[in-house]
Protein backbone atom coordinates (compact mmCIF):
# COMPACT_ATOMS: atom_id res chain seq x y z
CA UNK A 1 0.00 0.00 0.00
CA UNK A 2 2.88 2.62 1.37
CA UNK A 3 5.22 1.56 -1.56
CA UNK A 4 2.39 1.66 -4.27
CA UNK A 5 0.82 5.26 -3.18
CA UNK A 6 2.02 9.11 -4.70
CA UNK A 7 3.28 10.73 -2.29
CA UNK A 8 2.70 14.56 -3.14
CA UNK A 9 2.86 17.48 -1.57
CA UNK A 10 5.05 21.01 -1.03
CA UNK A 11 8.49 20.74 -0.62
CA UNK A 12 10.41 22.38 2.09
CA UNK A 13 13.44 24.42 1.56
CA UNK A 14 15.87 21.28 2.62
CA UNK A 15 17.67 20.35 -0.65
CA UNK A 16 18.03 16.65 0.44
CA UNK A 17 14.09 16.49 1.00
CA UNK A 18 13.96 17.16 -3.06
CA UNK A 19 16.47 14.67 -4.24
CA UNK A 20 14.73 12.24 -1.44
CA UNK A 21 10.92 12.64 -1.47
CA UNK A 22 10.04 9.37 -0.36
CA UNK A 23 11.97 9.68 2.76
CA UNK A 24 9.28 11.90 3.37
CA UNK A 25 6.75 9.06 4.59
CA UNK A 26 9.86 6.57 5.33
CA UNK A 27 10.76 9.09 8.20
CA UNK A 28 7.59 9.11 10.87
CA UNK A 29 7.07 5.05 10.28
CA UNK A 30 10.86 4.30 11.10
CA UNK A 31 10.41 6.91 14.11
CA UNK A 32 7.04 4.73 14.64
CA UNK A 33 9.59 1.40 14.90
CA UNK A 34 8.99 0.20 11.44
CA UNK A 35 11.53 -1.05 9.34
CA UNK A 36 11.16 0.79 5.61
CA UNK A 37 14.38 1.57 3.25
CA UNK A 38 14.59 3.69 0.18
CA UNK A 39 16.42 3.10 -2.56
CA UNK A 40 18.96 6.27 -2.05
CA UNK A 41 15.37 8.39 -1.09
CA UNK A 42 12.94 7.14 -3.63
CA UNK A 43 10.87 4.08 -4.58
CA UNK A 44 11.19 1.09 -4.59
CA UNK A 45 10.43 0.44 -0.97
CA UNK A 46 11.59 -2.18 1.27
CA UNK A 47 9.43 -2.91 4.39
CA UNK A 48 10.55 -5.69 6.52
CA UNK A 49 7.69 -7.09 8.51
CA UNK A 50 7.83 -8.07 12.54
CA UNK A 51 8.68 -5.17 14.04
CA UNK A 52 6.64 -3.56 16.39
CA UNK A 53 5.01 -0.09 16.03
CA UNK A 54 4.80 2.32 18.88
CA UNK A 55 2.65 5.62 19.13
CA UNK A 56 4.29 8.96 18.15
CA UNK A 57 3.07 12.73 17.70
CA UNK A 58 4.27 13.44 14.37
CA UNK A 59 4.56 17.51 12.72
CA UNK A 60 4.66 17.26 9.49
CA UNK A 61 7.01 19.91 7.43
CA UNK A 62 3.78 20.01 5.14
CA UNK A 63 0.51 19.60 4.64
CA UNK A 64 -0.06 16.75 2.97
CA UNK A 65 -3.02 13.96 3.12
CA UNK A 66 -0.55 11.45 2.00
CA UNK A 67 1.93 11.74 4.69
CA UNK A 68 -0.95 12.28 7.22
CA UNK A 69 -2.64 8.70 5.92
CA UNK A 70 0.36 6.65 6.25
CA UNK A 71 0.98 7.81 9.84
CA UNK A 72 -2.32 7.31 10.71
CA UNK A 73 -2.84 3.57 8.82
CA UNK A 74 0.11 2.67 10.64
CA UNK A 75 -0.98 4.28 13.61
CA UNK A 76 -3.81 1.58 13.89
CA UNK A 77 -1.36 -1.44 14.60
CA UNK A 78 0.89 0.71 16.93
CA UNK A 79 -0.23 0.90 20.96
CA UNK A 80 -1.07 4.41 21.93
CA UNK A 81 -2.34 7.97 20.45
CA UNK A 82 -1.02 8.54 17.09
CA UNK A 83 -0.93 12.30 16.80
CA UNK A 84 -0.12 14.00 13.25
CA UNK A 85 0.06 17.99 12.90
CA UNK A 86 -0.01 19.58 9.96
CA UNK A 87 1.15 23.05 8.89
CA UNK A 88 -2.80 23.31 6.63
CA UNK A 89 -5.44 21.77 5.51
CA UNK A 90 -5.11 18.51 3.90
CA UNK A 91 -7.39 16.46 2.05
CA UNK A 92 -9.13 14.19 4.84
CA UNK A 93 -10.20 10.82 3.02
CA UNK A 94 -8.79 8.82 5.11
CA UNK A 95 -9.95 10.18 8.69
CA UNK A 96 -13.78 9.85 6.73
CA UNK A 97 -13.46 6.01 5.77
CA UNK A 98 -11.74 5.08 9.24
CA UNK A 99 -14.59 6.26 11.23
CA UNK A 100 -16.95 4.73 8.43
CA UNK A 101 -14.74 1.07 9.55
CA UNK A 102 -15.38 1.76 13.54
CA UNK A 103 -12.34 3.90 13.83
CA UNK A 104 -12.50 6.53 16.87
CA UNK A 105 -10.37 9.32 14.72
CA UNK A 106 -10.12 13.00 16.43
CA UNK A 107 -9.82 15.30 13.28
CA UNK A 108 -9.60 19.26 13.19
CA UNK A 109 -7.93 21.47 10.74
CA UNK A 110 -4.09 20.57 11.02
CA UNK A 111 -4.66 18.03 13.36
CA UNK A 112 -5.60 14.30 13.11
CA UNK A 113 -5.09 11.46 15.73
CA UNK A 114 -6.40 7.80 16.89
CA UNK A 115 -5.62 5.72 19.34
CA UNK A 116 -4.42 1.73 18.39
CA UNK A 117 -4.51 -1.20 18.36
CA UNK A 118 -8.04 -0.42 16.69
CA UNK A 119 -10.16 -3.11 15.59
CA UNK A 120 -11.52 -2.23 12.08
CA UNK A 121 -15.15 -2.95 10.92
CA UNK A 122 -16.12 -4.19 7.84
CA UNK A 123 -18.95 -2.72 5.36
CA UNK A 124 -20.18 -1.77 2.28
CA UNK A 125 -18.56 0.82 0.23
CA UNK A 126 -19.39 3.27 -2.30
CA UNK A 127 -16.44 5.12 -3.72
CA UNK A 128 -17.73 8.76 -5.20
CA UNK A 129 -16.72 10.01 -8.24
CA UNK A 130 -13.33 11.34 -8.59
CA UNK A 131 -13.39 15.63 -8.78
CA UNK A 132 -9.65 15.84 -10.20
CA UNK A 133 -10.88 13.78 -13.26
CA UNK A 134 -14.32 15.67 -13.72
CA UNK A 135 -12.88 18.64 -13.75
CA UNK A 136 -11.57 18.03 -17.15
CA UNK A 137 -15.01 17.30 -18.23
CA UNK A 138 -16.21 20.78 -16.52
CA UNK A 139 -13.36 22.90 -17.93
CA UNK A 140 -14.41 21.29 -21.46
CA UNK A 141 -18.06 21.98 -20.51
CA UNK A 142 -16.67 25.49 -19.65
CA UNK A 143 -15.68 26.36 -23.27
CA UNK A 144 -18.26 24.31 -25.04
CA UNK A 145 -20.43 26.60 -27.56
CA UNK A 146 -23.16 25.55 -25.93
CA UNK A 147 -25.26 22.60 -23.95
CA UNK A 148 -25.82 21.63 -20.92
CA UNK A 149 -23.53 18.90 -19.38
CA UNK A 150 -23.92 17.34 -16.11
CA UNK A 151 -21.39 14.48 -14.48
CA UNK A 152 -23.33 12.61 -11.82
CA UNK A 153 -21.94 11.74 -8.26
CA UNK A 154 -19.24 13.47 -8.22
CA UNK A 155 -17.17 13.61 -4.78
CA UNK A 156 -17.85 17.05 -2.89
CA UNK A 157 -15.45 16.82 -0.02
CA UNK A 158 -14.55 20.28 1.21
CA UNK A 159 -10.93 19.70 1.27
CA UNK A 160 -10.85 19.03 -2.60
CA UNK A 161 -13.43 21.71 -4.41
CA UNK A 162 -10.78 24.53 -4.53
CA UNK A 163 -11.01 24.13 -8.64
CA UNK A 164 -14.82 24.64 -8.03
CA UNK A 165 -14.67 27.87 -6.45
CA UNK A 166 -11.16 28.61 -8.71
CA UNK A 167 -13.81 28.15 -11.71
CA UNK A 168 -16.76 30.07 -10.12
CA UNK A 169 -14.28 32.87 -10.01
CA UNK A 170 -13.39 33.20 -13.46
CA UNK A 171 -17.17 33.09 -14.71
CA UNK A 172 -18.04 29.57 -14.76
CA UNK A 173 -21.50 28.87 -14.59
CA UNK A 174 -21.28 25.50 -12.26
CA UNK A 175 -24.52 24.20 -10.31
CA UNK A 176 -23.87 21.71 -7.31
CA UNK A 177 -27.59 19.75 -7.68
CA UNK A 178 -29.45 16.26 -5.75
CA UNK A 179 -26.65 16.47 -2.81
CA UNK A 180 -25.98 13.39 -1.15
CA UNK A 181 -23.77 11.39 0.69
CA UNK A 182 -21.84 8.60 -0.29
CA UNK A 183 -21.07 6.98 3.69
CA UNK A 184 -19.15 9.50 4.77
CA UNK A 185 -18.14 11.92 1.44
CA UNK A 186 -20.57 13.94 0.40
CA UNK A 187 -21.89 13.77 -3.35
CA UNK A 188 -23.64 15.99 -5.79
CA UNK A 189 -24.26 16.35 -8.98
CA UNK A 190 -22.25 19.22 -11.47
CA UNK A 191 -24.08 20.81 -13.53
CA UNK A 192 -22.62 23.31 -15.98
CA UNK A 193 -23.79 25.61 -18.64
CA UNK A 194 -20.74 27.11 -21.30
CA UNK A 195 -20.03 31.02 -20.13
CA UNK A 196 -17.10 32.99 -20.66
CA UNK A 197 -13.98 33.08 -18.52
CA UNK A 198 -12.21 35.90 -17.49
CA UNK A 199 -8.80 36.25 -15.45
CA UNK A 200 -8.48 36.53 -11.77
CA UNK A 201 -5.67 36.37 -9.31
CA UNK A 202 -6.53 33.22 -7.47
CA UNK A 203 -6.81 33.56 -3.84
CA UNK A 204 -3.93 32.21 -1.83
CA UNK A 205 -6.52 30.06 0.45
CA UNK A 206 -8.06 28.10 -2.98
CA UNK A 207 -4.40 26.90 -3.77
CA UNK A 208 -3.73 23.80 -1.70
CA UNK A 209 -7.51 23.06 -2.32
CA UNK A 210 -6.72 22.73 -6.35
CA UNK A 211 -3.40 21.73 -6.18
CA UNK A 212 -3.48 18.68 -8.40
CA UNK A 213 -6.53 20.73 -11.08
CA UNK A 214 -4.10 23.68 -11.37
CA UNK A 215 -2.64 22.43 -14.70
CA UNK A 216 -6.14 22.32 -15.88
CA UNK A 217 -6.66 25.84 -14.63
CA UNK A 218 -3.79 27.38 -16.51
CA UNK A 219 -4.86 25.45 -19.94
CA UNK A 220 -8.88 27.52 -19.00
CA UNK A 221 -6.90 30.55 -18.14
CA UNK A 222 -5.36 30.64 -21.79
CA UNK A 223 -9.12 31.43 -22.99
CA UNK A 224 -9.74 34.07 -20.29
CA UNK A 225 -10.10 37.68 -21.17
CA UNK A 226 -7.10 39.19 -19.05
CA UNK A 227 -4.71 37.60 -16.87
CA UNK A 228 -4.32 34.96 -14.38
CA UNK A 229 -2.65 35.10 -11.56
CA UNK A 230 -1.56 31.73 -10.33
CA UNK A 231 1.17 32.21 -6.97
CA UNK A 232 2.02 29.82 -4.06
CA UNK A 233 2.05 26.96 -5.98
CA UNK A 234 5.74 25.88 -5.70
CA UNK A 235 4.33 22.60 -4.98
CA UNK A 236 3.61 21.89 -8.40
CA UNK A 237 6.96 21.91 -9.74
CA UNK A 238 7.77 18.41 -7.85
CA UNK A 239 4.56 16.58 -9.01
CA UNK A 240 4.87 14.04 -11.92
CA UNK A 241 6.76 16.38 -13.45
CA UNK A 242 7.70 20.48 -13.00
CA UNK A 243 3.91 21.32 -13.99
CA UNK A 244 4.59 24.97 -13.21
CA UNK A 245 7.39 24.65 -16.19
CA UNK A 246 5.54 22.12 -18.26
CA UNK A 247 2.32 24.08 -18.94
CA UNK A 248 4.50 27.06 -19.25
CA UNK A 249 6.54 25.64 -22.22
CA UNK A 250 3.02 23.93 -23.33
CA UNK A 251 1.35 27.18 -23.86
CA UNK A 252 3.68 29.12 -25.14
CA UNK A 253 4.21 26.58 -27.77
CA UNK A 254 0.41 27.14 -28.50
CA UNK A 255 1.06 30.84 -28.91
CA UNK A 256 -0.05 31.69 -25.39
CA UNK A 257 1.73 34.93 -23.71
CA UNK A 258 2.44 33.62 -19.68
CA UNK A 259 5.12 34.97 -17.23
CA UNK A 260 6.45 32.22 -15.44
CA UNK A 261 7.33 32.49 -11.71
CA UNK A 262 9.19 29.86 -8.98
CA UNK A 263 5.89 29.61 -7.80
CA UNK A 264 3.05 29.77 -10.18
CA UNK A 265 2.61 31.75 -13.34
CA UNK A 266 0.54 34.51 -15.30
CA UNK A 267 -1.20 33.44 -17.73
CA UNK A 268 -2.17 35.79 -20.56
CA UNK A 269 -5.55 34.99 -22.45
CA UNK A 270 -5.86 35.01 -25.55
CA UNK A 271 -5.68 33.49 -28.82
CA UNK A 272 -4.81 29.80 -28.94
CA UNK A 273 -3.05 28.41 -31.86
CA UNK A 274 -2.38 24.33 -33.04
CA UNK A 275 1.78 23.31 -32.36
CA UNK A 276 2.94 20.68 -30.26
CA UNK A 277 3.59 20.14 -26.55
CA UNK A 278 5.10 17.84 -24.67
CA UNK A 279 3.31 16.21 -21.27
CA UNK A 280 6.59 14.77 -20.38
CA UNK A 281 4.59 11.54 -19.71
CA UNK A 282 2.56 13.34 -16.97
CA UNK A 283 -0.88 12.79 -17.18
CA UNK A 284 -2.23 15.97 -15.76
CA UNK A 285 -1.10 17.59 -18.40
CA UNK A 286 -1.74 15.91 -21.12
CA UNK A 287 -5.66 16.02 -20.60
CA UNK A 288 -5.27 19.85 -19.73
CA UNK A 289 -3.87 20.25 -23.53
CA UNK A 290 -6.25 17.96 -24.27
CA UNK A 291 -9.16 20.22 -23.11
CA UNK A 292 -7.46 23.53 -24.54
CA UNK A 293 -7.17 22.27 -27.90
CA UNK A 294 -11.05 22.37 -28.57
CA UNK A 295 -10.63 26.03 -28.66
CA UNK A 296 -6.96 26.20 -30.76
CA UNK A 297 -7.28 27.90 -34.29
CA UNK A 298 -5.33 24.36 -35.59
CA UNK A 299 -4.97 20.59 -34.45
CA UNK A 300 -2.78 20.11 -31.01
CA UNK A 301 -0.40 17.31 -31.05
CA UNK A 302 0.17 16.19 -27.13
CA UNK A 303 3.39 13.91 -26.82
CA UNK A 304 3.71 11.25 -24.40
CA UNK A 305 0.49 10.94 -23.34
CA UNK A 306 0.37 7.06 -22.56
CA UNK A 307 -0.46 7.75 -18.56
CA UNK A 308 -3.76 9.05 -19.05
CA UNK A 309 -5.10 5.48 -19.33
CA UNK A 310 -3.99 5.09 -15.60
CA UNK A 311 -5.64 7.97 -14.58
CA UNK A 312 -8.67 8.10 -16.44
CA UNK A 313 -9.38 4.97 -18.53
CA UNK A 314 -11.41 6.02 -21.66
CA UNK A 315 -10.86 9.92 -21.38
CA UNK A 316 -10.66 9.78 -25.46
CA UNK A 317 -13.95 8.29 -25.74
CA UNK A 318 -15.62 10.28 -23.02
CA UNK A 319 -14.53 13.70 -24.26
CA UNK A 320 -15.49 12.95 -27.57
CA UNK A 321 -18.47 11.75 -27.03
CA UNK A 322 -18.99 15.39 -26.03
CA UNK A 323 -17.89 17.16 -29.42
CA UNK A 324 -13.88 17.17 -28.90
CA UNK A 325 -11.81 14.92 -31.67
CA UNK A 326 -9.11 13.38 -30.14
CA UNK A 327 -7.56 10.28 -31.60
CA UNK A 328 -4.15 8.53 -30.77
CA UNK A 329 -1.66 9.62 -33.52
CA UNK A 330 -0.23 6.58 -33.87
CA UNK A 331 -3.36 4.36 -34.49
CA UNK A 332 -3.77 7.07 -37.73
Amino acid sequence: LLAGQRFDSELTGDASLRSRPMERIAAPLREMGAAVSTQQGRAPLQIRGGHELHAIEYRSPVASGQIKSAVLLAGLYARGRTCVFEPGISRDHTERMLQTFGVTVEAGTGFAALTGPAQLRGCEVKVPGDLSSAAFVLGAACLAESGITEVQQVGINPTRTGVLDILRLMGANIAVVKESAAGAEPVANLRVTPAALRGVEIPAELVPLAIDELPLVFALAACAEGPTVVAGASELRHKESDRIATMVAGLRALGVQVDERDDGAVIHGGAVNGGTVDSTGDHRIAMAFAVLAGRASGAVTIKDTTNIATSFPGFTALMNSLGLRLHDADSG
